[in-house]
């Protein structure tokens, strides 16, 4: 496939143009992908990708992909990237959209089918 140069790309305006991020990690690799209900917003299925030392949340959001990378938490893991904080200790999460002053974080949970 030939690739568009970027300038070409922009020129396009309305039209979609897609980027693929090819990663190449060496030992211990896990994807993993997880349900969350949150309050207020449809349940969003996030995407986790662990290699040390690197640690990646792929949250879908307004029908955009965000990739969130891990900083460092007293607690947790606790991911940002773009307008967004996602905080997951154990089987609850916050959603924080660092650009809105009103309403806080967003209470979330693993989506669990048990009773």
């Amino acid at each position: 496939m030939e690739m568009l140069p970027l300038a070409t790309a922009a020129m396009l305006g309305g039209v979609d143009v897609s980027a693929q991020v090819v990663l190449q990690f060496s030992g211990n690799f896990e994807r993993k992908v997880v349900e969350y209900r949150c309050e207020q917003i449809e349940p969003i299925t996030v995407e986790f990708i662990n290699a040390e030392p690197n640690f990646i949340a792929i949250l879908p959001i307004g029908g955009r992909k965000f990739m969130l990378s891990s900083v460092v938490a007293a607690s947790g893991v606790k991911y940002v990237g773009g307008p967004f904080e996602f905080w997951v200790k154990g089987n609850e999460a916050t959603l924080t959209d660092v650009t809105v002053d009103q309403g806080g974080p967003l209470a979330c949970a693993e989506a669990s089918d048990t009773p």
